[in-house]
């Protein structure tokens, strides 16, 4: 099952998408400059393959919700995501709202 709802943190908008796959669900929230996901996301491969995308993103590991992932630390970001003030143990909502 696949879920994409609108979400508004302090007024701005996102995008939260879950999809739950067998033992294990994906967790995303983005906007149109970047987003945060749960531990799936492999930091390494943005940085180091796709360095030349500048994508920013970040991960949060052990989160099973929405609400979760945007109360937890971000485990890794990207470098591309230094550019907007982002680094490792910043909450992901406060790292989606320098996006904003």
């Amino acid at each position: 099952m696949m879920t994409v709802e609108p979400l508004f943190l302090e007024g701005k908008p996102f995008t939260a998408v879950t999809v739950v796959l067998p033992k294990t669900t994906l967790l995303v929230v983005s906007n149109d400059v970047g987003y945060i996901m749960c531990g799936a996301l492999d930091v390494d491969l943005l940085n180091e393959k796709l360095a030349d995308r500048n994508i920013i993103s970040g991960r949060a590991v052990g989160v099973k919700t929405i609400e979760q992932l945007l109360a937890a630390p971000l485990e890794k970001v990207t470098e591309a995501s230094a550019a907007y003030g982002w680094k490792p143990g910043i909450i992901g909502k406060d790292a989606l709202l320098l996006l904003a």
